[in-house]
């Protein structure tokens, strides 16, 4: 299952943009649990970004593996973690990128599943699979910058 909480004024597709790319990443990856989904804006994702990871400022994503530090697929009771987006940083990141709303937001989605699955991009090896991983699991469901 797919929680999407809707906590900031959001365009109608949101929640649908992400149910997708959620769904694209986890089954891209074999994965199967349930993930929440919370969409606030940019002074509730400073607020979360300041209190877990003592960062002062906002931020596009954030993700909270169920099992942190740990590989996996599944856990026994099926939840995965947890992803926060901030809608604000969507928007403008689509601007600035030059790309779709809808690009931008599963890009985000994409993102925080597959650190929820326990992929990082703390050096350049880990961050050139997660990319290309990012990018294969978008273009594999037609969506392109």
């Amino acid at each position: 299952m797919i929680e999407v909480i809707l906590e900031a004024e959001c365009p109608n597709e949101t929640e649908a943009i992400i149910r997708r790319a959620a769904s694209g990443a986890l089954s891209a990856q074999g994965a199967k649990g349930d993930i929440s989904v919370l969409v606030t804006d940019d002074n509730g994702i400073r607020a979360m970004n300041r209190d877990y990871r003592s960062v002062d400022r906002p931020t596009d994503v954030l993700s909270f593996p169920s099992n942190e530090g740990d590989a996996l697929s599944a856990v026994p009771d099926g939840f995965l973690g947890d992803i926060a987006i901030s809608i604000d940083r969507a928007k403008a990141q689509a601007e600035e990128y030059g790309h779709s709303f809808e690009r931008e937001l599963s890009f985000l989605t994409v993102h925080g599943c597959l650190h929820i699955l326990g992929y990082d991009h703390m050096n350049d090896e880990e961050r050139q699979e997660m990319f290309a991983l990012q990018d294969k699991i978008l273009n594999d469901m037609g969506i392109t910058r």
